[in-house]
């Protein structure tokens, strides 16, 4: 049983990127990696991760070393973090959670 929780999200540094991406635009690579205090290839394997399930874009401008990359939620992204937000919320508090509830409310 899962409990409403979204196994792609639930990974801790999955979750913290996917919390730091909901309070911004977007970010950069650099910034990403000191907030989370990840190495370069750790961000980069839970970024692809994210991408790869649809929740985060990833942008890359110039070339070489002047190259940067960027994260920025999709809106697929921002529905499922709500949603695994609200099953953690829930089962912290003791409550069920019930997924059809958290739907029907923030109108996905």
């Amino acid at each position: 049983m899962n409990f409403g929780l979204d196994p792609v999200m639930h990974a801790p540094k999955r979750l913290a990127l996917m919390a730091l991406l909901a309070h911004a635009q977007d970010a950069d690579f650099g910034f990403v990696r000191e907030a989370l205090a990840v190495s370069d290839s750790d961000l980069s394997k839970q970024a692809s991760a994210l991408a790869e399930a649809g929740y985060i874009s990833i942008g890359k401008s110039g070339r070489g070393r002047g190259a940067t990359t960027s994260y920025r939620i999709t809106e697929v992204g921002r529905g499922a973090y709500q949603r695994h937000k609200a099953a953690i919320e829930a089962l912290l508090a003791g409550a069920p959670f019930n997924p059809a509830a958290e739907e029907a409310r923030s109108g996905d």
